[in-house]
């Protein structure tokens, strides 16, 4: 399958050296604005084609489908451009600003009948993945919990006056859209759609919230998750259920999956799994569009537009605004 890529930073760099591990991935386009870090980027990989026009890219026979690594911002008009061509689009998560965008995605997609999918590489991993097969082993389940709280670099330049893209509302960023989704998309695909969320969290100057908790509602258990880009956390995430306690040790990359029963047993689910993660996306991704699948029932268009309107609800609390949610 040939793979267009849009963003040359790390996660594209990451995405790439996972996927190439994919036997049927051939990386054959770059795109970047620039043509001289278009081809610099290219020549890493020994791609010959590259694209600073993205409308002569999505119109191209050198790709089947195309990775969007590109502000979140960006997401859903690229993705939409690309789908109305007849290209298959693996989004970086969060697939788009709000769930207005998202639905739109998904409508297109339909539409030119290809595939769209979340890069939410979580979900898809073998320790995620054992989680979801050993859930029953809980008795009834009465709380979900995950905390992801990583400090981020940017932060610094911020508190000296440098507001970088993270934390830039105008490219739909801050901590729930880069964080918070980690822990939202598991609960998400675990038990679906909550009867209520109520958020806090702390906005800072430039508009984005920099840390935030979140209580969600279901029936008979509860979900509370907790997030940060200014702030720093060890906790694992744990679901708990009446017959025991499932730990698992980070919401964003499972390697670690333990039970702890309430008699004082212990069952160490662990699955052995690859060091580049995003290979698991890679491979369904590659999978679905060969098979003539356009959709995930992991990272499926309901549980994406779910955890979007989870996040715009959380956003609506708190008091983040994009540019986007204006837009028509």
């Amino acid at each position: 399958m040939k793979f267009g890529v849009i963003g040359t930073n790390w996660i594209t760099e990451a995405f790439i050296e996972a996927a190439q591990e994919v036997d049927e991935f051939q990386l054959t386009a770059v795109y970047s604005r620039t043509k001289e870090k278009a081809e610099e980027f290219a020549g890493k990989y020994g791609v010959g084609k590259t694209f600073t026009d993205l409308e002569t890219m999505a119109i191209s026979s050198e790709i089947d489908a195309v990775y969007i690594a590109s502000p979140n911002a960006f997401h859903a008009e690229q993705a939409i451009l690309f789908l109305k061509n007849k290209k298959h689009v693996l989004c970086e998560k969060p697939v788009a600003s709000n769930a207005k965008e998202a639905l739109k995605m998904v409508e297109v997609a339909k539409e030119n009948n290809v595939l769209l999918m979340e890069a939410l590489k979580s979900t898809l991993l073998p320790n995620f993945r054992v989680v979801e097969e050993n859930l029953h082993k809980l008795g009834k389940i009465r709380r979900y919990f995950a905390s992801y709280c990583q400090y981020s670099s940017r932060y610094d330049a911020y508190k000296e006056g440098t507001v970088l893209n993270a934390f830039n509302p105008r490219f739909s960023n801050g901590s729930i859209m880069d964080i918070g989704v980690y822990c939202i998309y598991p609960l998400v695909v675990l038990f679906g759609k909550p009867e209520s969320v109520r958020a806090t969290g702390v906005l800072l100057e430039s508009g984005v919230d920099g840390e935030g908790s979140i209580v969600l509602k279901y029936k008979g258990m509860d979900a509370v998750v907790m997030y940060s880009k200014i702030t720093n956390s060890n906790l694992p995430a744990e679901i708990q259920g009446e017959d025991g306690n499932l730990v698992i040790d980070k919401i964003h990359t499972p390697e670690k999956v333990e039970i702890f029963y309430r008699n004082g047993e212990k069952e160490d689910l662990t699955q052995p799994q690859r060091d580049k993660t995003m290979f698991y996306e890679a491979e369904e991704f590659i999978r679905l569009a060969l098979a003539g699948k356009t959709e995930s029932e992991t990272n499926s268009f309901e549980n994406s537009i779910t955890t979007m309107e989870i996040i715009d609800e959380v956003r609506k609390q708190i008091g983040v605004m994009f540019p986007s949610d204006g837009l028509e």
